[in-house]
C-alpha cells in the first residue's frame, strides 16, 4: 500500500481485473490480503526499494494477483517471438484488451505473460493479462485519451483483424453491461486505497458508463492514427 506508485495504483488493479472478467477476459485473478505485521517483520524481502533507501512494506490490506499456474512446474515468459505469438490459443483477447484499455483509458503499455499447462505436449502458449495499475490514468482518475493508446506493442496479434467485427464479443458484452455491475465490482475495493474519497469513486464509475458505448470509435481513431 506504500508503494511509490500511489495508494490508488491498488484500487485500479483491483476495480479494472474485475471489470475485465465481466468482459470474459484472461486476467489474473484480483483478491484482497491481509498482511500482518508479524508477517512484514519477519521477512526480510518484503521492503521497497526507493532509489538508495529501503522502506518496509506496510501491513494491512494488499492487493493480490494470482499466478497464472503452478510457478514451481510451469514456466512464464514475458516475451514471445512473432511467430509463438501467432500460434497463442486465446489470442482474441489481445483485441478484448484492446477494448478493455480504451475504455479504461489504460496509461501504460499493454502487460501480458504467457504459459503453457504443465506436461502438455502442444506448443502453443496461454496469454494472462496482468499489470491493470495505470488504468484510470493511474492515480490522477482521468481519461486522457490518444489513438494508440492500448495497443500491444507486437502487433502480430492483430493479424486477421478485419474490422470492429474482429473486436466481437468484447464490444457488446460491454456495451450491454449493467449498470449496477460497476457499483458491485467497486465494492470490493477497500476505501482506504481511495482514501475515503468516494465522491471521487462515483465520478470514475459514472465516467466509465458514459463512455463504454464510444470505444468502438476510438478502435477506429487508433488505425486512422498516422
Amino acid at each position: 500500500r506504500n508503494n511509490p506508485q500511489g495508494v490508488r495504483i491498488l484500487a485500479n488493479e483491483m476495480l479494472a481485473a474485475r471489470l475485465a472478467q465481466a468482459l470474459g477476459l484472461p486476467v489474473s485473478e484480483p483478491e484482497v490480503v491481509e498482511v500482518s505485521d508479524w508477517l512484514v517483520e519477519h521477512t526480510p524481502d518484503m521492503y521497497i526499494q526507493w532509489g538508495s533507501e529501503q522502506i518496509r512494506c506496510a501491513s494491512g490490506f494488499q492487493f493480490g494477483s494470482r499466478f497464472p499456474c503452478d510457478p514451481l512446474r510451469t514456466p512464464v515468459y514475458d516475451f514471445l517471438p512473432d511467430a509463438q505469438l501467432g500460434e497463442v490459443v486465446n489470442r482474441e483477447s489481445f483485441c478484448g484488451m484492446l477494448v478493455f484499455d480504451k475504455w479504461t483509458c489504460n496509461c501504460d503499455s499493454r502487460q501480458s505473460v504467457f504459459h503453457r499447462p504443465a506436461g502438455s505436449s502442444s506448443p502453443n502458449y496461454t496469454a494472462t493479462m496482468v499489470d491493470q495499475g495505470y488504468c484510470f490514468n493511474a492515480n490522477e482518475w482521468g481519461f486522457p485519451d490518444a489513438p494508440l493508446r492500448g495497443l500491444y506493442s507486437r502487433l502480430t496479434v492483430y493479424v486477421g483483424v478485419a474490422g470492429l467485427e474482429s473486436f466481437e464479443p468484447f464490444l457488446g458484452r460491454l456495451e450491454n453491461l449493467e449498470e449496477d455491475f460497476l457499483e458491485e465490482a467497486a465494492s470490493s475495493v477497500p476505501p482506504e486505497w481511495y482514501e475515503g474519497r468516494t465522491e471521487d469513486l462515483r465520478a470514475l464509475l459514472s465516467e466509465l458508463w458514459r463512455r463504454r458505448t464510444r470505444i468502438g470509435e476510438m478502435i477506429l481513431a487508433c488505425r486512422q492514427s498516422s
